[in-house]
């Protein structure tokens, strides 16, 4: 019987973050394979699993063990925090398993965007924009080029990964990519440790984000031009017509 690797998004932080879905796959599973971050926010749902762990950037490493036991016939699960679709493990599974006898399963989850967007409020309504300013795998020259057209065409734009230690500028220069588009009065959102101990939201100006420090914990929402404040929260109208 030919095996299945299941890439799985756990969420925010696992537990109730994940969909039922997800959890009655991780369930299922004998290993399951991640980040040790991400590991360690499922590991007490799930304690009888085996486990294999690595830091940040050996993400073929993960895949490449993650597909050696399965075809070994071991139950094998690799998660991602959020989607693992977005921003994910899911599509460096497919391209490492594409000449393996495995099949490949996605089980989808929920992303930062989303679960961020709950938490300010109603940001994405109409048409937005995901984009992440890390440049370990794209350079900055096409970041820079998607935030400016974003802004140019008046997207509610997401930012992923908007700062680390060796990238601490990296959210004023999008804001200042975007403040050539966009009024320095635009609204704008923050969440930090989504769903997770310690989460931090707050709503505020283009202007004032240029000078807010973030992490990559830090979930960034820019509004467009029509992004309001409505009951304390950031809510983007749909455009129905109420009045």
């Amino acid at each position: 019987m030919k095996q299945i690797l299941y890439v799985v998004g756990i969420g925010a932080e696992g537990g109730g973050t994940m969909t039922k879905q997800a959890q009655q796959t991780l369930s299922r599973c004998q290993l399951i394979v991640g980040y040790h971050v991400y590991v360690a926010l499922i590991q007490k749902d799930f304690p009888d699993k085996m486990y294999f762990t690595s830091p940040m950037t050996q993400e073929k490493e993960r895949v490449a063990y993650a597909i050696e036991q399965c075809q070994r016939g071991i139950a094998t699960a690799i998660i991602s925090s959020g989607d693992s679709g977005v921003y994910g493990m899911a599509s460096l599974v497919y391209e490492l398993a594409e000449n393996t006898d495995i099949s490949v399963e996605v089980i989808s989850g929920v992303t930062a965007c989303l679960s961020g967007g709950a938490v300010l409020g109603a940001p994405l309504s109409h048409d937005f924009a995901v984009i992440s300013l890390s440049d370990l795998l794209t350079p900055w020259e096409v970041i820079e080029k998607r935030l400016r057209l974003a802004a140019e065409g008046d997207f509610v734009i997401c930012i992923y990964n908007p700062s680390s230690k060796k990238r601490k500028e990296y959210l004023k220069k999008a804001c200042d990519i975007v403040l050539k588009y966009q009024s320095p009065k635009t609204v704008c959102g923050i969440v930090k440790n989504i769903g997770r101990q310690g989460q931090i939201s707050k709503i505020l100006t283009l202007e004032q984000l240029k000078d807010t420090q973030a992490d990559m914990f830090t979930t960034v929402f820019i509004g467009n031009r029509q992004t309001k404040i409505r009951k304390g929260k950031m809510v983007t109208p749909r455009g129905y017509v109420y009045e």
